[in-house]
């Protein structure tokens, strides 16, 4: 698995024993099925960010703390130049940049989010709150609880995050897209 994954592995490990909590403990106070939170922290499979959220809002850090080992310090603003930002690979198939990693206390996370194309099934998360998505370049099938939207570059949904959705890039081709989750 990719090193980026087994560093947040360990941060997951490391927060969860400085707080000297069980295993079941922290999976069932973020509604995690214990198996998956057990191989979260093993890193040797993919962690969502919607995991990575339910675990930070939960024991009130930083997303940018358990994804990039960072903690926020901006209070007024926070610039991310141009390919500039905190970025993660996931997967190979998911890459996620930070587009507001600095400003400390922010109500919504911004990523720059690019989904390459496979033959994969649909990989669903939920969490807490609301996610703004809008397609910048290619084309993505988004589902929503059972429901499918193909969305192509310009198009953008506004959806409740606590249903289970997921994407997938169409066309063969890379999907570039603006995702806020408030």
């Amino acid at each position: 698995m990719n090193e980026q994954i087994k560093q947040i592995a360990e941060r997951l490990r490391g927060l969860r024993e400085a707080l000297q909590l069980p295993v079941e403990d922290v999976a069932n106070e973020c509604d995690i099925p214990l198996g998956q939170y057990r191989e979260a922290e093993s890193g040797e499979t993919d962690i969502s960010v919607s995991m990575l959220q339910k675990i930070a809002h939960r024991y009130q850090i930083s997303l940018d703390e358990l994804m990039f080992d960072e903690e926020p310090k901006m209070t007024s603003y926070f610039l991310t130049r141009a390919g500039k930002g905190v970025s993660i690979e996931r997967t190979k198939a998911y890459k996620y940049q930070s587009l507001a990693s600095g400003f400390k206390g922010r109500v919504a996370d911004p990523f720059l989010v690019v989904v390459e194309p496979n033959d994969n099934p649909i990989c669903y998360n939920s969490h807490k709150g609301q996610e703004f998505n809008m397609v910048i370049s290619g084309s993505m099938l988004l589902c929503i609880n059972g429901n499918e939207v193909t969305l192509g570059e310009g198009d953008c949904i506004y959806f409740d995050s606590k249903q289970p959705h997921g994407m997938k890039a169409l066309n063969r081709e890379p999907v570039k897209f603006l995702a806020i989750i408030l």
